[in-house]
Parts: structure tokens; sequence; C-alpha cells
């Protein structure tokens, strides 16, 4: 007779799915009123991330973890190959296009899961002192974290590069370094803030300038109009006009935020981001119960911070606070890179929960 290790499912974090089906299922609510195409593909992807979850979930993660580093420089060997044989799409070279079967991949995407793991694989292997790392261990991790930053940057793709950045970093002062460093640091992005902006690609310079300018981009302000119609509950499907009417741009990714006031009003945005901050909350809480285990708590930090960094920066977009830029909500937004990255982000972290008492890794046990 067949039957599960109980262990698994005693250490398997119940809270995460409970906190993310409901974003899942609002979001294929609004897209599936939207457009039925778009939301035919959304279940494929819905498939696809399932099936990713499960891959990673199920991948006996700790005994493989020498394989980490590998995975990691095939990432950079990925990205410097967009560089050489990359396909460019609106100005942009950031993806692979595989010959004959028309696949693409964008590697900045793995880069993703392929970060965090590489910093957990570092960290686990040389820990931080009492009082952080220093300067020689900080600057050896920073390679890893700057390496995947400059490659992204050159696609042109800021708003990835920053997001890796900011990841790459947030981990490291969740673990802990020298508070010194990260004073030197500060001062010197305040003083180099005017040479990096000269720097920018003109369309990013744009970007900066319509949000700074007095009077909203069009994206913005049909953004405000269709928050604004929402009002406190909402209004019925028929009634959305901002939407079904197309004057809202990119209804079901970049802006589905402003769809989801017009369409739930002030209560349904309130509910949404209650989700997403308690999923933060509680990612970030699970740290105080894994005091050695520093590969889990970089995983945990770096889902938690990336998470915080989607949310913030999509729903500052949609109300004119921060610039536009392609980031969309986790797995809420229309669109299968995303949701596949992040089912692959949680399936890692599960897998490090559920398993991080069984060294052995039998997901089953054999009784006759």
């Amino acid at each position: 007779m067949i039957r599960l290790d109980r262990r698994i499912l005693t250490h398997f974090d119940f809270v995460q799915p409970f906190l993310i089906l409901p974003i899942i299922i609002l979001s294929y609510i609004l897209v599936s009123e939207a457009n039925s195409i778009l939301a035919g593909k959304q279940l494929v992807y819905f498939g696809v991330g399932l099936a990713a979850f499960l891959f990673f979930f199920l991948l006996p993660i700790r005994k493989i973890a020498w394989l980490i580093p590998l995975f990691y420089w095939i990432c950079i060997v990925l990205l410097i190959s967009v560089d050489l044989f990359g396909t460019s799409k609106l100005g942009a070279k950031r993806w692979l296009e595989f010959p004959f079967i028309h696949f693409t991949l964008q590697p900045s995407e793995i880069m993703k899961p392929a970060l965090l793991l590489m910093l957990g694989y570092l960290i686990k292997q040389r820990p931080p002192e009492e009082n952080g790392y220093g300067l020689k261990d900080f600057l050896r991790l920073s390679l890893y974290i700057l390496l995947p930053f400059v490659l992204i940057l050159k696609e042109p793709d800021l708003g990835t590069a920053l997001i890796l950045l900011i990841v790459g970093y947030a981990v490291l002062f969740i673990i802990g370094v020298n508070k010194k460093i990260w004073v030197v640091i500060f001062a010197g992005v305040l003083l180099s803030a005017p040479v990096i902006y000269e720097n920018l690609h003109d369309y990013q310079k744009k970007r900066i300038t319509d949000f700074l300018s007095e009077e909203s981009n069009y994206h913005v302000r049909q953004s405000i109009i269709a928050i604004g119609s929402g009002g406190l509950k909402g209004k019925p499907k028929d009634e959305a006009t901002q939407t079904h009417f197309k004057f809202l741009p990119i209804s079901t990714s970049d802006f589905i935020f402003a769809y989801t006031i017009e369409r739930y009003g002030f209560y349904g945005g309130l509910a949404l981001l209650s989700f997403y901050g308690a999923l933060i909350a509680h990612l970030l809480s699970l740290n105080y119960g894994l005091k050695d285990d520093y590969f889990t708590q970089t995983m945990t930090s770096g889902i938690g911070v990336l998470i915080f960094i989607y949310v913030s920066i999509n729903i500052m977009m949609t109300i004119g606070f921060a610039p536009v830029v392609g980031i969309p909500l986790p797995f809420y937004s229309y669109g299968g890179s995303s949701f596949v990255t992040f089912m692959c982000l949680f399936g890692i972290l599960q897998n490090l929960l559920a398993f991080r008492f069984d060294p052995t890794y039998r997901l089953v046990k054999f009784k006759i």
C-alpha cells in the first residue's frame, strides 16, 4: 500500500494558497468579462503555472542545491545571448526566439528565481556574523546582484533591472549587513542621481517627465476616471463604460486595478489590497520560525519584497503617483510570464518549507 508522508502536509503552508486563490479567481472573472478569448488563454497559463508549481514542489531542491550556481550562470549566458541573438519588440531586445517552433523566452523572468536561489545558496554557505556582513562579503554578494542588473539594463529594461536590484539588496538588508555600508550606499546614490538620469534612454526620461508634469498622460487620466467612477461599491458589468468602451487602455493587464475599482468600487480594491498585504506580512513573518535556515529565509524575504514592489508600483502607476511602466499585479494581471514565474517561486518556497525537516525527500512510504 502506498500513502503520502504525513510530514509533507504537516509542514505545507496552507495560508499561501488561501490568500492567493481569491486573487486568481477575481482576476479570471474580470478578464472573462473584458475578453472571452483572453480568458481562455488565461486558463492555459493557469495550467502551465500549476504544472510549474508541482514540478518545483516535488523537486529535491536541498539535495541538488549544488546545481544552483550552474542554473544561475546559465541564466547569465541567456541574458548575454539576448544582446547577441535577441528579438526586438517595441524598441527593446528582451527575448530569445527558438527557430522553427517560434517559441520566445524572456531570460529576465527566469533570472528572478535564479537570483534568489543563488543568494540563498551563497548565504547558506557563509552566514552573516553577529553584526551582519562586512564589506568583503557584501561586495562578493553584490557581484551576483549587479551582474544581471547590468545585463538587463542594457536590453533596455529598466523596470525589471531595478526590481532585481532592489529585491537583491532588500534580502541582504533583512539577512543582515553592517549599517555603515548602507549609509555609504545611500549617500552614493543621492550624489550620483544626476549622472544616472543623464544616462537614461530617451523613452525612460520621457516617462519621468510625464510623471512630473502637471497634466497626466492619456493612460493615467483614463485610469483615474475609471477609479473615480467606481465609487464605493462599483458598477454593474454593463455600466463599466471605461473598460468595455475601450477608454481604459490595457485594462486586463497593466491597468487591471483601475478596472477592479470601476467594477467593485473602493471596497473591492480594499479587499484585493488586503489579500496582498496579508500575503506579504505572512511571508515575512515566516522568518521568525526559520532562525538558522538562511536558504528559506532568503526565499521568503525575496518573494515578499518582490510582491510588495510589484503591487506598489502598479497601483501607484494607475493613480498617477509613479511613471507608467509594464509592471503587472502578481497572480492578477493577464499574462503568462509573470504568473508562471511567481508559481515557480512559490513552488520552490513550499518545497523548502514542507521538506525542511525531511532530508530524505521521500514523497511516499511503502507498506505491505
